[in-house]
């Protein structure tokens, strides 16, 4: 069913901060699509952010309406459509006393098998939400380990997670020290088999890593819920060779250091598309090398999704490298400037819809976040605020068709969701659906 959904604002959000919706961003405010995920019943939950951050304004000024601020939004639909409720907090997680979301870089959604929403971000930081958004159920959070200051280790998990299809944790892990760097950076892909809940959490089994020897490990630095070889990750016990040893001969110019691990997808529920990429240069990244590697169970790298070129269509423009994938059917997806492509499992291009050609121009104005459980493509058009559901066929043939008709109707079912809640440039405020602060 191709479906629209708006990135709405909470009236009492936008009535406390007295938002003015008809500013420009450059004034120094702004709403951001972050994630999306979908759970097994059809319901969908966003994550995006708003802020407001002008200049001439103090840090301590206490009336909301012109105070600076920065807020972290969760919305649940329903599989219909409905806005059943929202859940915000502020930017900071628990640094900020007001918040009991662990906060963090790259910050993502995830629906785990019991429904429970987890909400996971960098480094190692992820939060149990109750489905209805009414509270938070558990939090493991890292801590902060920081250059020259004595680190406590926290209770960590993961910066990001992915199910796959019998409920196995596909996941991100960070390490300290990642291409001699002074802070935690994603360095660690991971399986967990065991149930993610508030009362405990799964061991995971590091499968692969990005830079095979983090620089100035120390006893503080072993991670007790990751393992390699049976024991806890750490100085040398990871994953080897690493993801970068294994392409390091494929471009020996640009070199593999100081690259960048993605989000890994599931595209079965043994073999997932792992993203990275090599590092990025102030003028320019266009061309640079990257690969969408097929990592087994066991740690392999079997294969890639083929068929990109690295000029022509490259993710740097933009920095679009996020995977989307079926794992029920075995397809992956890509969006960037250039097109949308789908793969089957063995990583053959099976269809690429140009961004160049009129029909197919539209979806430069989207990002695609994630597959729903039932492998539709979920959309955000970054300037509207508006997710996209577009039904993704069986045949990936028969995918131009498909996004074709959707970009269609998205024109027709916003003009009537637009008559219906009226925006503001766009800007959507809900005030029937309960809010909650978490």
């Amino acid at each position: 069913m191709i479906q629209i959904l708006p990135l709405a604002l909470p009236g009492t959000l936008v009535d406390h901060h007295r938002i003015d919706m008809t500013v420009l961003y450059s004034k120094g405010w702004g709403v951001h699509a972050v994630d999306v995920a979908g759970a097994p019943s059809g319901e969908v939950y966003a994550l995006y952010s708003v802020y407001r951050h002008t200049y001439g304004i103090a840090d301590d000024e206490q009336d909301p309406g012109t105070a600076n601020f920065g807020y972290r939004i969760i919305t649940r639909y329903s599989a219909s459509g409905e806005v059943l409720a929202s859940a915000l907090f502020p930017t900071g997680g628990r640094k900020n006393s007001d918040s009991a979301v662990a906060d963090g870089g790259e910050i993502n959604l995830c629906v785990l098998p019991d429904g429970t929403l987890a909400v996971s971000a960098g480094p190692n930081n992820t939060t149990l939400v109750a489905p209805d958004l009414s509270r938070v159920l558990a939090v493991y959070d890292s801590g902060d380990r920081r250059p020259f200051k004595e680190f406590t280790p926290g209770d960590p998990f993961a910066s990001s997670i992915s199910v796959t299809p019998s409920g196995r944790l596909l996941c991100t892990v960070a390490e300290y020290g990642v291409w001699r760097y002074g802070n935690t950076l994603t360095n660690i892909v991971g399986l967990a088999d065991g149930s993610l809940t508030a009362e405990s959490k799964p061991q995971i089994r590091a499968l692969a890593s990005l830079d095979p020897e983090p620089a100035r490990h120390s006893d503080a630095d072993l991670q007790a819920h990751v393992t390699h070889a049976s024991a806890p990750l750490g100085r040398t016990n990871r994953p080897r060779p690493a993801l970068t040893e294994t392409t390091a001969g494929e471009d020996r110019l640009s070199g593999w250091d100081h690259s960048h691990l993605g989000r890994p997808v599931p595209l079965a529920d043994d073999l997932f598309v792992v993203p990275f990429y090599a590092k990025t240069f102030r003028g320019g990244s266009r061309g640079q090398p990257f690969v969408f590697a097929l990592v087994d169970d066991q740690g392999k790298m079997t294969g890639r999704l083929h068929g990109m070129h690295a000029w022509r269509d490259s993710p740097f423009t933009g920095f679009y490298f996020d995977v989307a994938a079926d794992p029920h059917r075995g397809h992956a997806f890509h969006l960037n400037r250039y097109g949308l492509y789908a793969w089957n499992r063995s990583g053959v291009l099976r269809a690429k819809l140009d961004t160049a050609t009129k029909a197919f121009k539209p979806l430069t104005h989207f990002t695609l976040r994630s597959c729903s459980a039932d492998g539709d493509l979920l959309l955000v058009h970054t300037k509207q605020h508006l997710i996209l559901r577009v039904p993704a066929p069986e045949d990936l043939g028969e995918l131009p068709a498909a996004v074709e008709e959707a970009l269609h109707a998205y024109g027709r079912q916003r003009a009537a969701l637009k008559k219906e809640w009226g925006p503001v440039n766009w800007h959507w405020t809900q005030t029937s659906a309960p809010v909650h602060r978490l």
